[in-house]
C-alpha cells in the first residue's frame, strides 16, 4: 500500500510539474503499460494467482513484462495490454487474480482497468 501511494504521489508530482510548465502531461501507451505493471509490482498486501499457483508481486510483474515483450505488435495500447496479456493465461484460459491478505479477490482485469482509469484521469 505504501508503494502504491508513492507511485500515485510521484504521478501527482509529474502532473504538477507539467502544469507549472503550462503543459498537460500525456503518457505514452508504453508508459501506461509500465505504470500498470508497477501497480501490480508494488502490491505488498496481495499475491498474484496464475494457473493454480500464487506468486509474489515482483514475480507477477516480471511475468507480465515477459508476456508484453513476447506479444510485440499485438499490444499497441494499455487497453490491449490488459485484454491480451494481463487478464488471463494464454495456456489455460484461466483469469489471473489478485488475492489480498484479507482474502479479498479481484481479477487482474478489474484491478488494471481501474488503475488505467486513474491514469487517464490525470490528463
Amino acid at each position: 500500500m505504501k508503494k502504491e501511494i508513492a507511485v500515485l504521489f510521484l504521478s501527482l508530482i509529474l502532473v504538477s510539474f507539467s502544469y507549472a510548465q503550462n503543459r498537460i502531461p500525456i503518457l505514452t501507451e508504453k508508459e501506461k503499460i509500465e505504470s500498470l505493471i508497477i501497480a501490480i509490482e508494488t502490491l505488498d498486501s496481495a499475491r498474484f494467482y496464475r494457473n493454480g499457483s500464487f506468486y509474489h508481486a515482483k514475480e507477477a510483474a516480471n511475468h507480465l513484462r515477459m508476456k508484453v515483450d513476447k506479444a510485440g505488435d499485438r499490444v499497441k495500447t494499455a487497453q490491449d495490454f490488459i485484454e491480451k496479456v494481463a487478464s488471463k493465461s494464454y495456456f489455460s484460459g484461466d483469469d489471473y487474480k489478485i488475492v489480498y491478505n484479507n482474502g479479498k479477490e479481484v481479477t487482474s482485469n478489474s484491478f488494471l482497468t481501474a488503475k488505467l482509469k486513474q491514469l487517464n484521469s490525470l490528463k
